[in-house]
């Protein structure tokens, strides 16, 4: 069983920034592709950013290129999104996955992921 629980959402201005955190349970983090999600209101899970279990690889969506970043920690079970000139379109609840089967790649479908956190809010506006 992998427990995973996210934290650092907030209010922010537009503009500007957050980081968000995923703490994963248990000894296998470092064998766990990861990815963060979010969900707007009334809208569909999406996929925000990718990374490889052993972090050498990364993949985002196109509404977030350059402007966020995942990254982990394999050593302290934490997977991290640095998020950066944030928009109100960003506003949503935001989510860490786990995918622990499968082959060595990114996936972007949220069916592909098999842990869940419990999300967190990130709330963008003035």
């Amino acid at each position: 069983q992998v427990q995973l629980v996210e934290s650092g959402g907030g209010l922010v201005q537009p503009g500007g920034s957050l980081r968000l955190s995923c703490a994963a349970s248990g000894r296998g983090f470092s064998t766990y592709h990861m990815g963060w999600f979010r969900q707007a209101p009334g809208k569909e899970r999406e996929f925000v950013a990718g990374i490889l279990a052993n972090g050498r690889k990364t993949h985002y969506a196109d509404s977030v290129k350059d402007r966020f970043t995942v990254s982990r920690d394999n050593a302290k079970n934490t997977l991290l999104l640095q998020m950066n000139s944030l928009s109100p379109e960003d506003t949503a609840l935001y989510y860490c996955a786990a995918r622990t089967y499968g082959s060595y790649s990114i996936a972007v479908s949220r069916y592909d992921y098999n842990y869940w956190g419990q999300g967190t809010q990130v709330t963008v506006s003035s």
